[in-house]
């Protein structure tokens, strides 16, 4: 026996499917919305932490360099004095005023060598300070970014795991409603929505205009709408139009 078709149905209760259909397709808007920013929030927030661990990285390699420096210099100076000290004694046994003074260039020169390194380990000194601080400050940002990040984490996965269910029982409905709305129908609420900067398709007339564009909607027209007996859409932005009172009756009607 072939299956029953369905009753076709009136105006009046294509607009109630349609503006039902429309109310849930925004709250999905809205959970898509809400779960759509905090990803990028999150993603964000780790490549944050991610570059402080970098720069923490970085600044911990210029002071290992910067230590390594100072050492090199202390082994400079030791040498240098070492230097000064073979040399004083080599004068004590020259030959002539020539070798003397020879020794005494070698000397002058390895007491402005010491000179020299003294005042790189001290600018290395300073720098070393500074680097110390800055790894300390970036080492409070990691954390802080951190607990952060991790409640944001946390925030995200709370949000996803409620608004999941939630989601899933809109979708649901809105497939239910759509197999009620026939498919020209159908296909013309989806394309205004689609054109719409907010995906509203069926709005309301509130004060006496149209809830999508504010424009003003004639008496006579209003009249057309509240009977419920066609299909209306506003002349300025294209959206279907309903009358004030269809929310509260689809409230009754659930």
């Amino acid at each position: 026996m072939a299956k029953k078709e369905e009753k076709e149905l009136t105006v009046e209760e294509k607009l109630k499917a349609l503006y039902e259909l429309q109310q849930v397709d925004s709250k999905i808007d809205e959970l898509r919305i809400l779960t759509g920013e905090l990803p990028q929030e999150v993603k964000d927030m780790g490549d944050e932490v991610e570059g402080l661990k970098t720069r923490l990285t970085n600044i911990e390699a210029e002071m290992k360099e910067m230590e390594t420096q100072i050492s090199d210099h202390r082994v400079r100076i030791e040498n240098a004095n070492a230097s000064i000290s073979r040399y004083k004694e080599q004068q004590d046994n020259v030959r002539n005023n020539r070798e003397f003074d020879n020794l005494t260039k070698e000397i002058e020169y390895q007491q402005l060598d010491i000179e020299l390194s003294q005042k790189k380990i001290r600018n290395y000194t300073a720098d070393l300070e500074a680097r110390q601080q800055d790894k300390e400050r970036t080492k409070t940002l990691i954390e802080e970014r951190t607990v952060d990040l991790n409640q944001k984490r946390n925030e995200l996965e709370t949000i996803m795991a409620e608004t999941k269910a939630e989601t899933e029982a809109l979708v649901l409905r809105a497939t239910e409603l759509e197999r009620h709305i026939d498919a020209r129908l159908l296909e013309a609420f989806k394309r205004i929505r689609k054109n719409a900067h907010n995906g509203l398709a069926v709005v309301k007339v509130e004060r006496d205009s149209c809830g999508g564009c504010h424009s003003k909607i004639p008496a006579q027209k209003q009249l057309d709408i509240r009977q419920r007996k066609k299909i209306i859409v506003c002349e300025f932005c294209g959206r279907i139009l309903v009358d004030p009172e269809m929310g509260n009756d689809i409230k009754k009607r659930k």
